[in-house]
């Protein structure tokens, strides 16, 4: 009878684990934090590549790579066709629109910050200069 009970337990948590790992909702932001997928969409805005050609690019095993590609492909930055054996790998540029657009707001914060910081160090050149002058 335990032993049933344990069973049906261990069922109905990997139904539950299952259900949790598919409602996983992934976006670009966790795509493009990672180098290795970075820089497969690098690879893949240049020219459409195989699965095996992606991972041949890489010294990471074939299963890594892989997994990096399933990801790309959950969060709609990449669709993989497959053609006869090959499974062939494309970007959607379109899909990153929304990662240029929330990072351009802070490119534009920085670069005022950086403006104000190269200022403040020009006028504190300019006022040391002035004083070591007038010695």
């Amino acid at each position: 009878m335990k032993a049933k009970y344990l069973r049906n337990q261990s069922v109905t948590l990997i139904f539950v684990t299952n259900q949790l790992q598919i409602s996983v909702r992934r976006d670009v932001f966790q795509a493009i934090s990672d180098p290795i997928r970075r820089d497969i969409i690098d690879m893949l805005t240049k020219e459409v590549l195989t699965v095996n050609e992606v991972a041949d690019k890489f010294e990471i095993s074939r299963p890594a790579v892989s997994k990096h590609l399933k990801i790309l492909d959950e969060c709609g930055l990449l669709t993989i066709n497959k053609q006869g054996r090959e499974r062939y790998c494309r970007v959607d540029p379109e899909s990153l629109i929304p990662a240029f657009l929330w990072l351009e707001q802070y490119h534009q914060q920085w670069k005022a910050r950086i403006d104000a910081f190269a200022d403040f160090v020009n006028e504190s050149k300019t006022k040391s200069e002035n004083n070591d002058q007038s010695k």
